[in-house]
């Protein structure tokens, strides 16, 4: 690790045709292989599939998925004198965002059929209705922490 100056944060600037910062930072997680046209199609697709099957704003619902599949609490490896614990440590809320959105994506990924945008979409709602495999992920997350809750005394 560098022992330089740590990089500063380029602010996100919000998506052309959402005007969201969220949807642009989901764009970006979608994206393979430099394909940021075919990431943003996705992306819009979804939503119109979100707006169509359940005649609410779509944005909405997709701060809704994020903000319930964001962790608040997960578990980091400190090593301390040749053990390691599992130490449960808060998540700043950037990194708790990051978080959401990465399993977001990772988990329409690995839903099975049909197309990039109509499985990112069902997990969306799925997410925003409080199921789905980015919530249970969060779930997971939060229990690890409480059973390690005792080797909270060796937070850095």
């Amino acid at each position: 690790m560098s022992r330089r100056n740590a990089a500063e944060k380029r602010p996100v600037l919000p998506d052309p045709q959402f005007n969201n910062r969220l949807a642009t930072m989901m764009v970006a997680r979608l994206m393979k292989h430099g394909k940021k046209s075919t990431a943003q199609k996705i992306l819009s697709e979804a939503f119109g599939l979100i707006n169509e099957r359940t005649g609410s704003d779509p944005i909405e619902l997709f701060e809704t998925a994020i903000k319930n599949a964001t962790p608040l609490v997960e578990v980091r490896a400190r090593r301390v004198g040749g053990a390691t614990y599992q130490v449960p440590m808060e998540v700043r809320q950037e990194r708790g965002t990051a978080m959401a959105l990465r399993w977001l994506v990772s988990f329409s990924r690995s839903r099975n059929g049909r197309s990039m945008a109509q499985k990112l979409a069902a997990e969306l709602m799925d997410a925003a209705n409080e199921s789905g495999s980015a919530v249970r992920k969060r779930e997971e997350t939060h229990k690890m922490a409480e059973a390690n809750k005792a080797f909270a005394h060796y937070r850095y």
